[in-house]
């Protein structure tokens, strides 16, 4: 016997701080670059996300996520995008239970270990 009480809907927001979790604790991963939208709601509403660098995209059921990250020097960037690609679907979809088609990532930029000089 099935009845329905309702639905439950998980926003873009929860999801991307799932994601940004996710891709920070990948090895070789240094931080998730914010864009515009992340960068004006800092300025406008003097609030920083928690999110920034992730974007979500949901429609019937299916998620599609965007990494916006730099990575540590000297590190195999393919290998880490792999990584992240596959902790973060992982990760969401335990979390969700909605069927991850996508992780893309865009390394945006590398960060050099400050040696203090």
């Amino acid at each position: 016997m099935s009845e329905d009480y309702g639905s439950v809907r998980i926003t873009d927001e929860v999801i991307a701080v799932c994601a940004a979790k996710a891709a920070l604790d990948t090895d070789g991963v240094h931080s998730l670059v914010s864009g515009i939208t992340d960068t004006i709601q800092k300025n406008i509403l003097g609030k920083s996300p928690e999110s920034r660098g992730v974007k979500i995209n949901q429609s019937d059921g299916e998620i599609v996520i965007d990494l916006f990250i730099t990575v540590e020097y000297g590190v195999k960037i393919p290998s880490v995008a792999w990584n992240i690609q596959e902790r973060v679907k992982r990760e969401v979809e335990e979390m969700t239970g909605m069927h991850v088609i996508y992780v893309n990532i865009h390394v945006q930029g590398i960060h050099f270990e400050d040696n203090g000089e």
